[in-house]
């Protein structure tokens, strides 16, 4: 899987951290302030949407007085909260980010989420010295499927994007990282786990975990 690769690219959630779970937990709490109920597609409505995209959808379909910003502020403070409390890594990460960065491969995090939150997710792990760029859905035009975010992460790092191996957990995420001419692992996520066969068909490789990926020598902490 690492031949001829150059640098190492992570979807956030559901692929570096356990954390796809909350979000939908997320949006039937906020929505619950509103009294509106939880649409039973919702999630999939959103999928692979950036952070800023996302609130303006809740803003304009279920009819939001608060701004934009204060939507994503709000959803900032809740997420925090179940991040630094609830969220862990994916089983065997902290052994393959050491092998990376042991075998000299670069690093980048290329996700729909909010810049505050990423950033503050991954120092709260310990892993912020291990990524080289850090890209939001915010940064760049489009949100996944489009290649934008991963193009604009292998830009950053100098590499081709033939060069770099994307790990994605939902569907959007894994046609984004191919749309860009990547090689693309799927993770294995709870929340997606109804679309296991189509992403086994989209991406190069599969995963249940990274346990099963080179590991540097375990270490107590990152």
């Amino acid at each position: 899987m690492l031949d001829n690769i150059d640098a190492v690219i992570f979807d956030l959630d559901g692929s570096l951290v356990d954390s796809m779970w909350m979000w939908k937990q997320i949006d039937l709490e906020y929505l619950d302030r509103f009294g509106i109920p939880l649409p039973e597609n919702l999630q999939s409505e959103i999928e692979g949407m950036s952070f800023s995209e996302t609130a303006a959808f809740f803003k304009e379909r279920f009819g939001i007085s608060d701004p934009v910003e204060k939507i994503k502020a709000d959803w900032n403070a809740m997420a925090w909260d179940k991040y630094t409390h609830e969220v862990p890594l994916k089983e065997g990460v902290d052994g393959f980010l050491n092998f990376c960065r042991e075998k000299n491969i670069l690093l980048g995090i290329a996700t729909s989420n909010s810049r505050e939150l990423v950033t503050n997710v991954i120092s709260a792990l310990g892993l912020r010295d291990y990524f080289s760029c850090i890209m939001t859905g915010c940064d760049v035009e489009r949100g996944k499927p489009a290649p934008d975010i991963y193009l604009a992460v292998a830009e950053h790092l100098k590499v081709t994007p033939d060069r770099c191996l994307v790990f994605e957990d939902i569907v959007p995420g894994i046609q984004a990282g191919k749309n860009a001419g990547m090689k693309v692992c799927a993770v294995e996520d709870d929340y997606s786990v109804a679309q296991k066969e189509r992403k086994m068909a989209l991406a190069d490789y599969y995963i249940e975990n990274f346990c099963a990926l080179p590991q540097a020598e375990r270490r107590e902490r990152l």
